[in-house]
């Protein structure tokens, strides 16, 4: 008798309950939540994951440890923080896994990056900070990036202009309500002044980069123009250069897993880009309708005006 992966499940949900639920530790609590015997369970994720759960829960443990102690936790805290019974044990598993111990701390530590604490792993699934996982996808062959690249980069200079524009703007037309329970989307909230769709304009861009920078949520700053532009101008560029990264390596396919949604929740890099240009387009387009009601020229921003600008 030949068993199959079951059809119909969520392989990556499996995945999450054997790697993040902190309350399986052992094979057969995992099995258990699965309403599965061990032997099964443990066949079933080895046959889908290619690697078995206790591995693959040992492997991302000692993902988020290296995380952890880059971010100055000790040791002792991390190891029994993973799951590990003595310091001795994690700093055998860490040491045969890094090829240095765990107190090992570089003479100028560099900047964290979303990489930089990953093992290989069969699957494409990493622990990304502070509590979710990252799972990488087919590399595929390029194509369009050119467009995606020309679209981002246009975006992040149309909301500078707009923001830039807006400094001009009377303080009680800025703060106007102009559409009375208007939403972009329903989980941003309302958005009926020009000063609250330029503010989701950029936190949108600054609430995406947290995720795929395993930052924490970002606090919500000031509203006014001159702030508005402080934070875009901080969060453009690193938004540039991730967009760049991921077209550079081909990645559009990989999966950012957001543990702290309830369910988890799974995100396409390529549907995330995609998702802030769409309304982040669909934002400018509303402010400059109500820079217009506000009597202040603005232009169509077109991106041919833009580039044919840049490149004159």
């Amino acid at each position: 008798m030949t068993e199959d992966v079951p059809t119909g499940r969520d392989r990556l949900r499996e995945l999450l309950d054997a790697v993040l639920d902190e309350d399986n530790r052992t094979l057969t609590e995992m099995a258990g939540d699965a309403f599965s015997s061990p032997w099964h369970f443990s066949r079933q994720v080895t046959r889908g994951a290619g690697e078995s759960p206790v591995a693959l829960r040992r492997r991302v443990e000692l993902e988020r440890a290296a995380w952890q102690l880059h971010g100055g936790r000790s040791v002792t805290e991390v190891a029994f923080a993973a799951g590990y019974e003595s310091v001795e044990g994690f700093s055998r598993a860490f040491s045969r896994a890094y090829g240095r111990s765990p107190g090992h701390r570089p003479a100028e530590p560099g900047p964290t990056t979303r990489d930089g604490h990953w093992l290989p792993a069969p699957n494409g699934v990493h622990f990304h900070p502070p509590t979710s996982l990252w799972v990488t996808g087919e590399q595929g062959a390029r194509g369009g990036d050119e467009v995606t690249a020309l679209l981002v980069h246009h975006a992040l200079e149309d909301t500078r202009a707009l923001l830039d524009l807006a400094k001009g703007v009377p303080a009680d037309e800025y703060r106007r309500t102009r559409a009375p329970g208007w939403q972009v989307l329903g989980w941003d909230g309302p958005e009926e002044s020009l000063a609250a769709v330029l503010e989701h304009l950029v936190r949108t861009t600054e609430v995406w980069l947290a995720s795929v920078e395993g930052a924490d949520h970002p606090a919500r700053g000031a509203d006014d123009p001159a702030a508005l532009l402080a934070r875009h101008d901080e969060a453009a560029p690193r938004w540039l250069a991730f967009v760049r990264d991921v077209s550079r390596r081909a990645a559009w396919g990989d999966r950012l897993v957001d543990a702290l949604c309830d369910p988890p929740e799974t995100f396409v890099l390529g549907s995330v880009v995609a998702h802030v240009l769409t309304f982040g387009a669909h934002r400018r387009q509303l402010a400059r309708h109500w820079f217009r009601e506000a009597g202040v020229p603005v232009d169509a921003g077109d991106p041919i005006d833009w580039l044919s600008r840049r490149t004159s």
